[in-house]
């Protein structure tokens, strides 16, 4: 869209835009988003410790209450509350960054409040917030953590060696000459199971992809919307669509999150489970 004199103009780009330059760092405004979701979790987390009771009361039973309700959705994952207690730290970090990350964009002010900047003799409004996960390398880190922290726990759990022939099955080769004699179709079965943990690496990218594109993709398109129903009619017109944006981007934030705890499930189970 366009502003009539000055013409100022002002378009959801792909990209987040820069807006802040501190020595050789350049700061982009969903980068802005992000560090302000930080720091509103760190102060409601201090303010939460110090206002907490031996028996619970006011926002300390919401609270607690909304948490043994995620837990329980976690053991449906899981299938052990002794697993679900291990993996909440990591998995509920992943769904209040995203949640409020998801949800700060569809404040009024954000994406609304900025600076006009000169590019090619036109020039751009650029706002100084943007949805952090509304841009592609925000989903991609988080994609890659949550990824990184599922091989990382599989090695924990099951140890390196059995770890590793999940994806290069040297064991399944190594069996073949014991048992050519006893078990003949040893010779099928195992070149095949070595093949399919080739496989499994090249799945590990397809999650990579998965998971970050799905979600940039949801967020930015809900951004996309409601800047096409204001385009269309400011007041009135982008209230259900907004409506409808905050339901998804809590679905969003629960998928990715219970993706990355299937995701840490199945890496952390032995290999015939």
């Amino acid at each position: 869209m366009s502003a009539n004199a000055s013409q100022i103009t002002s378009e959801h780009t792909l990209y987040a835009e820069p807006v802040l330059t501190i020595g050789g760092f350049t700061a982009t405004n969903s980068f802005l988003n992000s560090l302000l979701v930080i720091f509103i979790v760190a102060i409601f987390a201090l303010f939460f410790k110090s206002k907490i009771k031996p028996v619970p009361r006011g926002l300390q039973n919401g609270v607690e209450a909304a948490i043994e309700s995620l837990l329980d959705v976690f053991d449906s994952v899981t299938g052990s509350r002794e697993k679900t207690l291990k993996f909440f730290p990591i998995i509920f970090s992943f769904f209040v960054f995203i949640l409020l990350n998801n949800w700060l964009g569809l404040l009024p002010g954000v994406g609304s409040i900025g600076q006009i900047v000169s590019e090619h003799g036109e020039k751009i409004f650029v706002p100084l917030f943007r949805g952090g996960t509304a841009d592609l390398n925000t989903t991609l880190a988080l994609a890659s953590i949550g990824l990184a922290a599922s091989h990382i726990f599989g090695v924990i759990f099951v140890g390196w060696w059995r770890y590793l022939n999940k994806f290069i099955n040297l064991k399944a080769l190594a069996e073949i000459p014991g048992k050519i004699f006893k078990e003949p179709t040893v010779l099928i079965i195992n070149p095949i199971k070595f093949f399919v943990g080739l496989l499994e690496i090249i799945s590990e990218i397809a999650k990579l992809a998965s998971l970050s594109f799905r979600l940039f993709g949801n967020v930015f398109a809900g951004e996309v919307l409601l800047a096409s129903m204001s385009a269309i009619l400011a007041f009135g017109l982008p209230i259900p669509f907004m409506f409808l944006e905050i339901l998804v981007g809590l679905i969003q934030a629960l998928i990715f999150s219970m993706l990355i705890l299937t995701y840490l499930t199945v890496m952390t189970a032995a290999e015939e489970h």
